[in-house]
């Protein structure tokens, strides 16, 4: 599996960054935020402490839809960087399987 999208063009990329930036001015996100929930962790967090994600990243050829962004805190956003949903998901069983929290 390639690690990303080689057949994404420049433009398209800044064209859904620019669509982020559009829906984190929209009343929808402040929505999400004031719930205050990381998507991944599940954990309560001020709107201040969330971050917006994009399930499927921009290079991995996600778009910038409501459907395909969530709240995420700064340490699972982090975590999950490039990652697609799969990955993301075997990267969580791999981590709980070593014993740590």
């Amino acid at each position: 599996m390639e690690p990303f999208a080689y057949n994404l063009e420049e433009e398209d990329i800044k064209r859904q960054r620019r669509l982020a930036r559009e829906l984190r001015n929209s009343q929808w996100w402040k929505r999400k935020l004031a719930k205050g929930l990381c998507h991944y962790c599940c954990r309560e967090f001020s709107p201040g402490e969330l971050t917006m994600d994009h399930i499927i990243p921009i290079a991995r050829g996600g778009k910038s839809t409501k459907g395909n962004i969530v709240t995420a805190c700064k340490e699972c956003n982090n975590a999950k960087k490039q990652l697609l949903p799969i990955e993301w998901n075997n990267y969580i069983n791999n981590f709980d399987n070593t014993g740590h929290d």
